[in-house]
């Protein structure tokens, strides 16, 4: 949770709720048409992994989304993380 109550919300949470799950898509097939390791994908989704520009490119031509999405949910989440940090300062 963050000052204001609301957690910080991982874009792999965003990618495995609102997209995997409801079209019953496994890693493999959002891996495959992405060109991007299987591995990294379920890093992902476990919130283990960032989101760099490829893999927002790369996601949004799959999911019918823009890159700009997928970076925004990633600097979003990155500055909640940073405010946690320094919410004492």
């Amino acid at each position: 949770m963050n000052r204001n109550g609301m957690r910080s919300i991982h874009p792999g949470e965003v990618l495995n709720k609102e997209f995997m799950e409801p079209l019953g898509m496994p890693v493999m097939d959002l891996a495959m048409p992405t060109n991007w390791p299987e591995t990294e994908i379920e890093k992902l989704v476990k919130c283990q992994l960032r989101i760099c520009a490829d893999l927002a490119i790369r996601l949004a031509i799959h999911l019918n989304t823009t890159p700009e999405f997928w970076m925004s949910l990633q600097s979003t989440y990155d500055l909640r993380r940073a405010q946690l940090r320094h919410a004492g300062l």
